[in-house]
């Protein structure tokens, strides 16, 4: 038994209008562009899910493990709630994380704590990697929150 609190219905909610908006199409540059279309770094709920993160970490909901210099955690499990994607955040400040591979995607949503932070080279806003992409994650000039869906929940961490 954990002593994590849990994750909050609102948090869960408030990422399933995404998850909902995502469908089953491809992730892929189209996808990207619809993301920051829809749901802009500028916009009402992008300010929410800063907050909510924000709150999430503060509270020990969020980001509650550490390796690395990467405060990371899995805040909901891939399932029916949340359209089959689960839903981590991790917390990076100028550090490169370790490889991992997409089997089948991975979306992005990066919210700098410092102004001129970035994740994989991009400021605040989505970022979509298609299936069967890797990458090292990093986050230069200063700190940031990375939130990620992943389909089904699958991620495989690799050497490079």
């Amino acid at each position: 038994m954990s002593d994590r609190p849990a994750t909050p219905s609102e948090f869960i909610d408030h990422l399933a209008m995404v998850t909902s908006a995502i469908g089953n199409g491809p992730l892929d540059g189209a996808l990207e562009t619809k993301l920051n279309t829809d749901f802009p770094a500028e916009g009402d709920w992008f300010s929410k899910a800063v907050s909510l993160c924000r709150k999430g970490v503060e509270d020990g909901w969020l980001c509650g493990r550490e390796a690395g210099g990467i405060k990371f955690g899995r805040a909901v499990a891939a399932g029916d709630a949340t359209h089959r994607f689960s839903i981590d955040v991790v917390e990076m400040n100028d550090v490169v994380g370790p490889h991992h591979a997409h089997p089948a995607g991975e979306i992005d949503l990066i919210m700098p704590l410092d102004r001129a932070a970035e994740f994989d080279g991009r400021g605040a806003g989505w970022l979509v990697y298609a299936a069967g992409s890797a990458h090292c994650p990093t986050v230069a000039n200063g700190c940031a929150l990375v939130l990620y869906l992943l389909p089904e929940g699958a991620i495989e961490f690799t050497r490079q």
